[in-house]
């Protein structure tokens, strides 16, 4: 008799209830599950960017984190590299979010489409539909609190919104699929070709800010 069996005879159990019991197993974390997802992605060949591309890039940070940055579609340093925002406007984001104490560490950051459309064009429709499962995953396991939407196309496919960006920012939107509360940012790539426009910048912060207090994260 083995040492278990023993302690539950011991304690008036039998130990055949034990053996016939199955451990009931817990949901894998959202690690484990955006590895998996990851794995596939890098084989996806849904649509025709899988013959130009270099690497799929499919996220990168905190698979925890409360806040969710969407951009629209990895750039040329993205496709080498095979991580998002890691370009002239990526390295711009850091900054810009550093400025009000959130870490590129403490964040997750995708795109709509997880392979680069080729000279860096808008990616079409079907190619955004084509991702739209394994962006909806990501959402579903990373469960952020609070999901920032990086420019108009993004907006335009995310939220189905096709507005300005004047009348886009600064306001809540959410997802139909799910109860997130959703914001709107001018994309780090307008900051590069309008320095000018830091206010702009610093607004979508502030909101954030507000947004972040009101939902408590």
């Amino acid at each position: 008799m083995n040492k278990t069996n023993q302690y539950l005879n011991e304690m008036g159990i039998e130990s055949f209830w034990y053996k016939n019991t199955k451990k009931i197993s817990s949901k894998p974390p959202p690690t484990a599950n955006l590895m998996s997802l990851e794995k596939i992605v890098s084989n996806c060949t849904k649509c025709e960017l899988h013959k130009t591309r270099n690497k799929t890039v499919f996220g990168d940070g905190n698979t925890s984190a409360k806040i969710l940055f969407i951009g629209e579609a990895p750039g040329r340093e993205e496709d080498k590299e095979g991580k998002p925002f890691v370009g002239r406007a990526g390295r711009l984001l850091t900054e810009v979010l550093d400025s009000v104490g959130l870490s590129r560490k403490n964040i997750y950051i995708t795109n709509t489409v997880k392979c680069r459309p080729p000279s860096n064009r808008n990616p079409s429709d079907e190619e955004v539909e084509y991702c739209a499962d394994y962006l909806e995953k990501q959402i579903e396991e990373i469960n952020p609190k609070i999901i920032v939407l990086l420019g108009r196309i993004a907006a335009d496919r995310i939220i189905k919104n096709e507005n300005s960006m004047s009348e886009l920012r600064k306001k809540t939107f959410f997802l139909e699929s799910k109860n997130i509360p959703t914001i709107v940012f001018y994309h780090p790539a307008y900051l590069l070709r309008n320095p000018k426009e830091k206010r702009k910048v610093w607004e979508d912060l502030m909101y954030l800010k507000s947004v972040m207090k009101e939902y408590d994260c």
